[in-house]
């Protein structure tokens, strides 16, 4: 049986929020799809769909015939952002064919206000007036009336279609009015005409338009960003050793590839040889360089500072960090908020709303407006179109959420969907797993005593040795510790290593042991009285003890523990201040786990937790009320994430953890915690700002240009200033999520 899959499409021709719901609709509508949503701001259709149920050329063109069109060919991949491009270019020639016109015809309508000829005659002022306002309408604003019909056959509406509607018929009106003014002034009423506003409507709006579009095109700048850091071409190093110019899409892994300073990381692999210092930042947000020697792991789309290095691929191609980062940005400024359902219902019913008042205006104005009752009732109609704007409702969520969740992933932090973004913000508790959270995530050498410190040049080389032979991780912590000495190697002789116990070997004849207590006393080697106490110190700190030993004396004591990461505190710290309760647990023994929490400064805490004793936790806090983050990177933390409001996982963890997450903190570093808690905070307060705008600029704007301010203080709004005000509703809104790229965290 197949599975359904979720695949994203650039969708065209969309030019308002009524748009993406058209295109929404249309799309659940075809057979195989199971659901859709169509984001206007971004111009996508994410499409859950049954692989084998469902025809793509079908589809596309039910989506033609509504007067859009959608990209689902491969060979259509980029062909989404040249068509925003073609957009934008046009909306500009538009734009600025429309003022050259429209302007004149203002001009005119000003000084010849109430010009008309003598007799009922045609008058030459408004022929001219339509001369330049046709091709205003018919061919800078063609695209209104060409998108309005389409919807119309399907019986659906948009923006357009209150475009349309507003200027076709204040045009149709004051063509009547040019050519049979005699009708009017039969009856005692002069025949106005509307020109100046159809025309200057048309070129409000086109210029709306233009500032909403290169606006939006803002607001995915973080996906350039990021696909920018991906090269074109790597140095490949072939079999006779030459280094060859290479296309990215050409390397395979285990190839081997040399980078340079100031070349950008080709491929995620291992440093075989060379050293070299990375700016990190695009990857995990760290600001500092990181040293980079051989076995230490690179990223794709990183860039070299200084040093050289050759370079084994381990993933290439769409396998990179980078290229899952791209990803899941990608989809992630694709989905919707949960607040977005709601402003799409609302949307939905918007234009036919608005259609049916600006129709019962003109019926109020007719019936009421005295002498001039046509003329009234004809501006109102228009003005109540024309200052509608669905587009201010539409931008609010998504061009915020696009900008937020790009502005996270350049700060190394990555979120998979609007949802995760707007939960964050409410979280009251964070709950963190300890080992690789908390703490580094592997052993490392916190104590080495010697008990004769004139032992040490001659015994730590062998201890060296001894370690590098040993695959067990805590031998490879005192390798990492020793190294730091640049001992020269040693030839050892009967190496041995005793399972669950230690090793030994021989140098220079004589026997040498490195393990544990037991392995010692195995061995015969007394652990001296003068030292026990500095022993049980170090296992009450939660250290792991290994003794080093030659013959029958007791030479070292190491002390190793999973240590603290350096930034852990003062992330712990942050949390606290803002409010946010911080826990810990674990499924590590009661010494190590208050050790650990002592350290990073948090009071509650739990050991020996088994991953559903973790999820029960949370269970029990939200019964309380209470918003839970859960903090892991391990498989053994995926079931508390999945239970938690919000699942946030380190970005050096498992793939099941970061799966199941809804964010990931790609550098591990506990401060972007607080950071991303930020950015939520920031991003759902500009959300209901939008939000706010919009809905007030609607509920206020429309009443007043039906009139009712008329009866009050003589009031009507003007067609053009209401286009005017209409187009700065969407400009500000879109504006206002931009600003967000420049908060701090």
């Amino acid at each position: 049986m197949n599975k359904p899959i979720i695949k994203s499409y650039p969708v065209t021709g969309m030019s308002c929020a009524s748009c993406a719901l058209n295109v929404e609709r249309m799309l659940k509508k075809q057979p195989g799809i199971r659901n859709a949503s169509v984001n206007y701001a971004n111009a996508s259709a994410q499409v859950e769909m049954m692989p084998g149920d469902i025809n793509l050329d079908n589809l596309q063109q039910a989506i033609r015939a509504i007067g859009y069109d959608i990209l689902i060919n491969d060979k259509d991949e980029g062909k989404g952002e040249a068509e925003q491009q073609s957009r934008y270019s046009k909306l500009k020639t538009n734009m600025a064919g429309s003022l050259i016109l429209a302007i004149p015809v203002m001009i005119l309508s000003m000084f010849y206000m109430d010009h008309h000829a003598a007799h009922g005659g045609i008058s030459p002022v408004n022929l001219l007036l339509a001369g330049l306002t046709l091709p205003v309408l018919a061919w800078f604003g063609r695209n209104f009336f060409i998108s309005a019909f389409k919807l119309a056959r399907h019986r659906q509406a948009n923006m357009d279609t209150l475009v349309a509607l507003s200027t076709g018929i204040a045009f149709i009106f004051s063509l009547f009015n040019t050519f049979f003014p005699q009708f009017w002034l039969s009856r005692g009423i002069q025949p106005h005409v509307y020109y100046e506003a159809s025309a200057v409507i048309i070129a409000f709006i086109l210029i709306g338009k233009v500032l909403e579009e290169g606006a939006k095109v803002k607001t995915s700048s973080a996906i350039k960003k990021l696909m920018g850091l991906q090269p074109d071409m790597a140095t490949l190093i072939d079999d006779s050793g030459r280094e060859v110019q290479m296309p990215i899409a050409r390397i395979m892994i285990n190839d081997q590839v040399r980078v340079k300073p100031g070349e950008k990381m080709p491929v995620d692999g291992i440093v075989a040889s060379g050293a070299l210092t990375l700016d990190e930042s695009s990857i995990t947000g760290e600001s500092m360089p990181a040293e980079k020697q051989a076995g230490d792991t690179v990223f794709a789309g990183t860039l070299c500072v200084n040093g050289s290095a050759m370079i084994r691929a381990g993933r290439v191609g769409s396998e990179t960090v980078l290229a899952g980062i791209i990803t899941m940005v990608q989809k992630a400024q694709g989905t919707k908020a949960p607040v977005q359902k709601t402003v799409d219902r609302i949307a939905g019913i918007f234009v036919p709303v608005v259609l049916g008042i600006s129709i019962l205006s003109f019926i109020i104005w007719m019936l009421a407006g005295g002498d001039d009752a046509t003329s009234r009732a004809l501006m109102a109609m228009v003005t109540v179109l024309v200052i509608a704007c669905p587009c201010a409702l539409g931008l609010a969520t998504p061009t915020a959420i696009m900008v937020g969740i790009g502005k996270g992933a350049r700060n190394g932090i990555l979120i998979r969907d609007a949802e995760s973004i707007e939960l964050i913000q409410k979280v009251k508790a964070v709950v963190m797993d300890k080992t690789g959270t908390l703490t580094q995530g592997s052993p490392a050498v916190t104590d080495i005593i010697w008990l004769d410190e004139s032992t040490r040049p001659e015994t730590e080389p062998v201890l060296l040795e001894m370690e590098k032979r040993s695959a067990h991780p805590l031998a490879q912590a005192i390798v990492t510790a020793l190294e730091k000495n640049k001992h020269e190697p040693l030839a050892l002789d009967d190496f041995e290593n005793i399972t669950g116990r230690g090793i030994k070997a021989a140098f220079a004849k004589k026997q040498y042991f490195s393990g544990n207590s037991s392995f010692m006393a195995d061995e015969g080697i007394p652990i001296g009285a003068g030292y026990e106490e500095k022993i049980k110190a170090l296992q009450a700190s939660a250290r792991t003890v290994v003794f080093f030993a030659e013959e029958s004396t007791l030479l070292a004591v190491i002390g190793l523990a999973d240590t603290l990461k350096p930034t852990s505190s003062e992330a712990v710290h942050q949390l606290k201040s803002a409010g946010i309760a911080v826990y810990m647990l674990t499924g590590d023994n009661h010494p190590t786990a208050a050790s650990i929490a002592q350290q990073a400064g948090i009071e509650h805490y739990q050991a020996n937790m088994l991953p559903s004793d973790k999820a029960d936790f949370i269970k029990n806090l939200q019964a309380n009320g209470v918003a839970v983050a859960m903090v892991g990177d391990g498989i053994n933390d995926s079931q508390a994430m999945v239970q938690a409001d919000a699942g946030i996982a380190m970005g050096k963890g498992s793939d099941i953890a970061m799966d199941v997450a809804g964010m990931t903190i790609i550098s591990s570093d506990l401060r972007q915690i607080p950071k991303a808690i930020r950015l939520s905070k920031l991003t759902v307060r500009t959300i209901r700002q939008n939000l706010f705008w919009a809905f007030i600029y609607n509920i206020i704007g429309i009443p007043i240009a039906a009139g009712i301010l008329y009866p009050l203080w003589g009031f009507m709004l003007n067609p053009m200033i209401a286009a005017a005000a209409m187009a700065l509703s969407s400009v500000s809104v879109v504006s206002n999520s931009l600003r967000l790229r420049g908060a701090r965290l």
